[in-house]
């Protein structure tokens, strides 16, 4: 059959996937909302961190009861709307945690629902204990050790900050002295490695990209404990990150030509993550490298079906199912069920994209007729 050149860009369309990970080293918020001492059901409370302007948001149940995670400690412009839209109360106040790590806020808007949308303050109480009453007492000690808590969440979440500015600007040398930081303060934070095999992958050191990649899915898949303060235990959260980093790892291998183990992480992240396309288009392509032409189409489905949206991977699949073209006694070409419907719906999807050219090609030579509808999407 005829040779196209359209194999030669797989390698190339693997695709990173480096996101700017979202940790938390911050403590738990609760409370309730009252109004005259009555719950507010379903009031829609908001935090936003005065410093930088990040916001939080929760909705009470029906007891006037909420909780979140994964908000760090500082001050805060603390909003609560009605179910409706009134807003009932706004004022700004430290949130802190106590001795277990919880910050506990309880809001008394007041008598009336007018609120603070009629002038009134609403008042609030932190700590864990009601509006008007004596706060708890703590000895010397335990507040020199709060202090000290306080002071070393504060710093953790400052080089937090630094390591993701840094990221999400692409400056990944500056950003790995900043996560070193991090890994020395805690070895076992799996964030953190996954963070810096990003950068690793980023700069091309891929096999220390691996070994970071390695690392934080075996501390993340040993540490089976659950801390309701400490987002990074969350059993769906670490899932997700152990198949961001598989497949990320699997990325680094297939640059280093380790194309079998790299076909094996991406199978694994597959597995796990709740969002596969991108596991199975790399499966895809890596599999058609090795050569496994059955493997890259079975993967390439999976791929459609986990992101039928995603054009590259039904170019791929149409590549390879042409690959199996026959020419019959007239010299008519045959290609196999599903080819056309495979490469026009790359047209659809991205008319003017990068393979698009290469598609017309392959269409023209199963004589398969282009539909004239992306032609007239092209116009407009």
């Amino acid at each position: 059959m005829k040779k196209f050149s359209v194999f030669a860009a797989l390698a190339a369309m693997l695709l990173a996937l480096v996101s700017v990970p979202m940790w938390s080293q911050s403590n738990q918020v609760e409370g309730t909302v009252t109004d005259g001492g009555k719950p507010v059901p379903n009031a829609q409370l908001t935090l936003t961190n005065v410093g930088t302007s990040k916001t939080f948001k929760v909705k009470t149940d029906k007891n006037g009861k909420f909780a979140m995670l994964g908000v760090p400690p500082g001050q805060y412009d603390i909003d609560v709307a009605s179910s409706t839209g009134e807003k009932l109360y706004q004022q700004r106040s430290s949130i802190s945690p106590n001795e277990t790590g919880v910050a506990v806020v309880k809001i008394e808007i007041g008598q009336s629902n007018a609120g603070a949308s009629q002038g009134q303050s609403g008042q609030i109480s932190e700590g864990g204990g009601k509006s008007g009453q004596q706060q708890p007492k703590y000895t010397k000690e335990q507040i020199e050790e709060i202090k000290k808590q306080n002071e070393k969440a504060t710093g953790t979440n400052t080089l937090i900050q630094q390591a993701l500015n840094s990221m999400n600007a692409k400056n990944w040398q500056e950003a790995m002295p900043v996560l070193q930081q991090l890994i020395t303060a805690d070895p076992n934070n799996w964030q953190y490695y996954s963070a810096m095999g990003d950068c690793l992958l980023n700069t091309n050191e891929y096999d220390k990209a691996v070994e970071n990649y390695q690392k934080g899915i075996q501390i993340a898949e040993s540490n089976t404990a659950v801390d309701p303060k400490n987002p990074s235990t969350d059993p769906a959260r670490k899932k997700s990150g152990i198949a961001k980093m598989l497949t990320n790892e699997g990325n680094a291998l297939l640059k280093l030509h380790k194309n079998a183990e790299a076909v094996d992480a991406y199978t694994k992240a597959a597995s796990m993550d709740p969002n596969p396309a991108v596991a199975y288009f790399n499966l895809c392509a890596t599999q058609y490298n090795t050569g496994n032409v059955d493997g890259a189409l079975a993967a390439c489905d999976k791929a459609i079906a986990a992101d039928p949206n995603r054009a590259d991977a039904y170019f791929i699949k149409g590549s390879l199912l042409i690959a199996g073209s026959k020419t019959d006694k007239e010299g008519k070409v045959e290609a196999p069920p599903g080819t056309a419907d495979a490469l026009n719906k790359y047209l659809q999807l991205q008319p003017d994209g990068p393979h698009a050219n290469d598609v017309k090609q392959m269409l023209a030579y199963i004589g398969s007729k282009i539909e004239t509808t992306y032609k007239e999407r092209k116009k407009k």
